[in-house]
């Protein structure tokens, strides 16, 4: 979820276009088209994050496959957005942010086209992965649209509330997913998005401002190293995800890890020796930069990963549908939004690493909490038992958000903030996905042990829902705790020095 800034004061009925007093109107209303399609763009990115995984269980009836296909759907989104986010950047640069931010526009409604029709969960997978690509183009454009479109202290108001637009509606996300689910349908879920985006579409041919590609960028496109980072995470996943089927030590799932590894290390290689990388290996020298990118990592790991399994078990243990799942599952981000902005205040006053470590220590508790409350016979009389542990780990997410683009950029020269944000961007997505697989591995492997199926057509039971999604509860407990130990050595004072000013890590 988006950490919103503190909005400063300001107005947004101008721009930095149109100065003279007889387009001042003109501008104005550019300036608001510009803003508004900027932000329902972002927001339909951050939705798609986490809506669809109210609609797993449903879209796992409908369209059949075992637990790992309806897995894919989430993975699949994320996983392409985070691995092609910097390239994007990079082509908007060499051919025009206007013609790109359209194509993602383009691209993103007509997969969610598809996903809705989808007659089957490999085509869904397949027109998710297209939607990651169109996702990832409109985030990285965001930024760089409203600081063009606006000026001072009206571009800071303009991105404050982009970013704050993104974090309310994306509190909706849940409650919004379990009312077209369970009052439509599953597919409903994706077909929401043709008028937002055929709007945007509109809007954006109508006042995004033409711009000029820059000299020489398409030099710059590095399409092999992103095609290299998708083939590495995708068979990666795969790896995880269908190594239980496979076997652990199986040829073919010992096949495609050291094939990812392999496109990994070729990766890493190449960005090491290019002039233009997507991705520095030497920002990770900077320790504090290193625990800057954990904390984003193992945020999503746990905040996007953990949402896939917390719906399994309201909806196969406590037998919840999906606007009362989506109702349970409010109090997460609705924590998180309000500690984001009491984390934001926080640095103020305290070490960046210490507030981080703080808001993991949050993280762990509220895991252990639910993990404890999972399989009691009290939370499967009274659901609502839970909101008190979904809080405190709502909170700990946003706490240990809040300092982190700021931690990131104050150990980086200005001159590489855009790499630094579009990686710690990256790694948000990629962290997410790779949660919600390695998760998963570790609930199906529980489900299995209990005695349950987790193929095509399966239904566990109750009780083995419960202990699985608790363990996962327990494993994420301990991997937050293990975050909390790695921030306070990687971002000691001596390291992260306090920032002065807070920096939104917008969005997403």
């Amino acid at each position: 979820m988006p950490q919103p800034p503190e909005p400063p004061t300001g107005d947004l009925n101008s721009s930095t276009a149109g100065a003279g007093s007889g387009s001042a109107g003109s501008s104005a209303r550019a300036g608001r088209a510009v803003l508004a399609l900027v932000v329902a763009a972002s927001s339909l990115v951050v939705i798609d994050m986490t809506i669809v995984a109210i609609g797993l269980p449903d879209i796992r009836r409908d369209l059949g496959g075992s637990l790992a296909d309806a897995q894919w759907v989430m993975v699949a989104y994320l996983i392409t957005m985070g691995a092609v986010t910097q390239v994007m950047g990079s082509l908007s640069d060499a051919v025009g942010r206007r013609r790109v931010f359209l194509l993602g526009a383009a691209l993103f409604t007509a997969a969610s086209l598809a996903c809705g029709l989808a007659p089957g969960v490999h085509v869904l997978v397949a027109a998710r992965a297209v939607q990651g690509v169109g996702g990832a183009i409109l985030m990285v454009n965001a930024l760089p649209l409203l600081s063009h479109q606006f000026a001072g202290e009206r571009r800071n108001m303009a991105i404050s509330t982009w970013g704050s637009a993104a974090t309310a509606v994306g509190l909706l996300a849940p409650l919004l997913g379990g009312v077209l689910v369970e009052w439509l349908s599953w597919r409903a879920l994706f077909l929401v998005n043709l008028p937002v985006g055929l709007a945007i579409l509109a809007l954006g041919l109508r006042h995004l401002p033409a711009d000029s590609p820059a000299p020489g960028a398409v030099r710059t496109v590095r399409w092999p190293s992103a095609l290299l980072l998708v083939a590495a995470l995708g068979l990666a996943n795969f790896a995880l995800l269908r190594g239980a089927g496979q076997g652990w030590t199986s040829a073919a799932t010992l096949l495609q890890s050291a094939t990812a590894l392999g496109l990994l290390a070729l990766f890493l290689r190449g960005e090491s020796r290019a002039q233009s990388p997507l991705l520095d290996p030497a920002l990770f020298r900077a320790p504090a930069f290193t625990g800057a990118a954990l904390a984003v990592f193992m945020s999503r790991v746990l905040t996007i990963g953990g949402t896939v399994y917390f719906v399994q078990f309201f909806h196969d243990a406590l037998h919840l549908g999906p606007v009362a799942s989506g109702l349970l599952l409010a109090p997460v981000f609705l924590a998180q939004m309000a500690a984001g902005m009491a984390g934001g205040k926080l640095l103020t006053r305290f070490a960046p690493g210490h507030v981080i470590a703080t808001g993991y220590a949050c993280k762990a508790v509220g895991a252990a909490l639910l993990g404890l409350a999972f399989p009691s016979a009290a939370v499967e009389a009274h659901p609502w038992l839970l909101a008190l542990p979904l809080l405190v780990w709502g909170a700990g997410g946003g706490i240990a958000g809040a300092p982190v683009m700021a931690v990131a950029m104050n150990v980086t020269g200005r001159d590489r903030a855009g790499m630094v944000s579009g990686t710690i961007t990256s790694l948000a997505s990629v962290g997410a996905g790779l949660g919600t697989a390695a998760l998963g591995v570790l609930y199906a492997s529980r489900l299995t042990g209990a005695g349950s199926a987790t193929g095509s057509g399966a239904t566990p039971s109750p009780e083995a829902v419960a202990t699985a999604a608790a363990t996962v509860l327990y494993a994420s407990a301990a991997l937050a705790a293990l975050t909390l130990a790695a921030v306070l050595v990687l971002i000691s004072p001596r390291h992260a020095p306090a920032p002065a000013r807070k920096v939104s890590p917008g969005p997403g």
